[in-house]
This record gives C-alpha cells, sequence and structure tokens, in this order.
C-alpha cells in the first residue's frame, strides 16, 4: 500500500505524477473533494475534451457493472480519463469482485478514484484497495489545523480577523472544512467595507446553537439527566459532529470540572473563572453545575471516557460511524446513570 499524506499529493500532481489507483478516505469531505478536483485537473491537462473523459459514478443508484466499464474505456483525444466511484460500502459480493478484478489489472490510460467516508478493513474489497491504490486520508481536522485554514481563507476572501476572533469562530463553528467555508464567506461579505472581521460581526452572524448543545450536553450528564443528554446527543450527531469530536468535547468538559473542583478546594475561585469562556450567565452556569457535581463522580466519568475513546478508535477502525455512535449512547447512559 501507497499511503500519501495531503501535502505529499499535492507536491506529486504538480510534478505530473499520476496514479492509475486512488483512494480517498475520512470524514473531512471539504479537503477530500478539492483533492479528488485536483487529481482530475492534473490527469487531464490539456484535454479539450475533458466533459467526455470525466465521469462519477454513485453505486447507490449506478451499478459496478456500468462503473467499470467505463474505467475500462479509452480516452477520447486525450491521453487519459478519470473515473470517480463512491457509495461503495454496501455492495453484493458479486459487485465487488467486478470491482476487484479491475484492480488487479487496472488501465494505465484511467485514473480512477475511490472516494469514501470510511471504510470496513474486514471486506475483501477493502483489503485490495488499501493494497493496491495510492491512498490519501482525510480525518476531521483539529482546531488548530482549522484556525490555519481559516486564516488562509480569509486572506483568499482578500479580509482579515484577529486570533481571538478567528479562535471564537472555529469554537463556535467547529473543524468541518464546508461549514467553516460558509460561515467565513458570510462574515467576510458582511465585512466588505472594512475587510476587517470583528467580534460583533461573529455575535451577530454565527449561530450559537452548537456551542450551546455542547455546553448543554455536559450539564445535562452531570445533572444525571439521561433523556435529555440523549437527545443532545444525537441534534449534534444529525449535525454532523464526528463522534471523535463529540468524545473530546465530554472529555473536555469533565477535565474542566476537576481541575475547577481542585481550584475550588484550594479557595481559588478568581482561577475558576478564567477555565470558563463567554459571557456572565454562561460562568454562572458553570459553577452551578461544579456545585452539583462532587470529585468522585467526575473521576469515573474521567475513567468511563477513556474506555470509550478506545472503544470508539477500535469501532471507527472496523465498524464504523455506527459503531462509534453506539459507544457514545452507552457512554452518555453511563455518565448519566
Amino acid at each position: 500500500m501507497t499511503t500519501l499524506a495531503r501535502p505529499e499529493l499535492d507536491r506529486s500532481l504538480a510534478a505530473g505524477h499520476v496514479q492509475p489507483l486512488y483512494l480517498l478516505v475520512g470524514s473531512e469531505t471539504y479537503l477530500r473533494d478539492a483533492a479528488a478536483r485536483n487529481i482530475s485537473d492534473a490527469a487531464l491537462s490539456g484535454t479539450l475534451l475533458r466533459e467526455f473523459n470525466e465521469t462519477s459514478f454513485s453505486l447507490l443508484t449506478d451499478s459496478a457493472m456500468a462503473a467499470i466499464a467505463a474505467a475500462e474505456q479509452l480516452p477520447m483525444m486525450s491521453e487519459r480519463r478519470v473515473v470517480r466511484i463512491k457509495d461503495f460500502a454496501k455492495l453484493r459480493e458479486a459487485d465487488e469482485e467486478i470491482i476487484i478484478r479491475y484492480l488487479e489489472r487496472p488501465l494505465d490510460s484511467t485514473v480512477l478514484v475511490f472516494v469514501a467516508d470510511d471504510l470496513d478493513k474486514r471486506k475483501k474489497l477493502t483489503k485490495t484497495l488499501l493494497s493496491s491504490c495510492t491512498v490519501v486520508e482525510f480525518p476531521a481536522v483539529k482546531d488548530a489545523e482549522a484556525k490555519a485554514w481559516a486564516r488562509n481563507r480569509l486572506k483568499e476572501l482578500k479580509t482579515t480577523a484577529d486570533d481571538r476572533v478567528l479562535t471564537d469562530i472555529v469554537r463556535l463553528v467547529g473543524t468541518n472544512l464546508q461549514t467553516l467555508s460558509s460561515e467565513l464567506d458570510k462574515l467576510a461579505a458582511a465585512a466588505i467595507e472594512t475587510r476587517q472581521i470583528t467580534a460583533e460581526m461573529v455575535d451577530q452572524l454565527i449561530d450559537r446553537s452548537r456551542e450551546l448543545s455542547n455546553f448543554d450536553l455536559g450539564d445535562q450528564l452531570v445533572a444525571g439527566d439521561r433523556r435529555r443528554a440523549l437527545e443532545t446527543l444525537h441534534r449534534l450527531l444529525e449535525d454532523d459532529v464526528a463522534p471523535v469530536m463529540l468524545l473530546g468535547l465530554i472529555a473536555g468538559n469533565y477535565h474542566r470540572l476537576a481541575l475547577a473542583k481542585e481550584l475550588l478546594k484550594r479557595g481559588k475561585r478568581d482561577e475558576v473563572y478564567r477555565l470558563i469562556y463567554g459571557p456572565p450567565a454562561k460562568r454562572d452556569a458553570f459553577m452551578n453545575t461544579l456545585q452539583r457535581s462532587d470529585a468522585t463522580r467526575i473521576a469515573r466519568g474521567i475513567q468511563l471516557i477513556a474506555a470509550a475513546d478506545l472503544a470508539i478508535k477500535t469501532s471507527l477502525g472496523g465498524g464504523g460511524p455506527k459503531g462509534a455512535r453506539l459507544q457514545l449512547e452507552v457512554l452518555v447512559c453511563e455518565l448519566a446513570a
């Protein structure tokens, strides 16, 4: 298996090195889709009849046979043709075999790109893809990377924002770059006269529902309100918040509570306030949550979160997002017990 990091893929394509088989996998769809476009651009550079040499298939609605037939066609007045295939996770065994046979003897004149959110590594097709393709992974980005990306995106939009404002944008919007891009476009449009995004614009224009839901979930867990905690969890999952990110939010709440509990024990109330971002109402809500919790329960919660972290990472390696979602639901039930 050949694995490339995202920058390595960019350098390879810029140098004109285009491979016949690619597997782009991960939940960061904005970067993943951009990579698929870059592969197509490099493969079809100089092609006059691009529309005749570029095809996409979703195997939810298209057949594997049709997709592979397209891959086996010779390009029209071009050095290469590009075929993209997605939604291949739930194929019949016979359809998987059609793809596997092609992977064993791919055409040099075709660039076949497989695109997936995740993979079931138990399947024969997955194993063949991993061994045959140039693999590029697109995991959910972390806050620091999202912030750096947002800064570069604002440069493209000829707009600026100071470091604290960028931090607030990422905290409120999350690290899904597609959503972040949309929010930055909206903020840049609002700042068209000054070319400077301010904290006031962020407060006015960015929906705080995700931030509030994150805070509500932590409060509901400590309060033992299992029903409402599960409802909040499901709402966040439906909002496309990644399970690993949600676990990080839950862990962050519990670690903050543990630290705040220790600071209160030492009489350092002012330092507790430094742990809390946001308006006074949010600070007061955190203090109420802190007073309802006890150190033993917080410590037990941290242990449960660590066990769930291992289980979720294991499930993402085999059982996929559904397994990770189940682990989160079990964790929420245990923490709110």
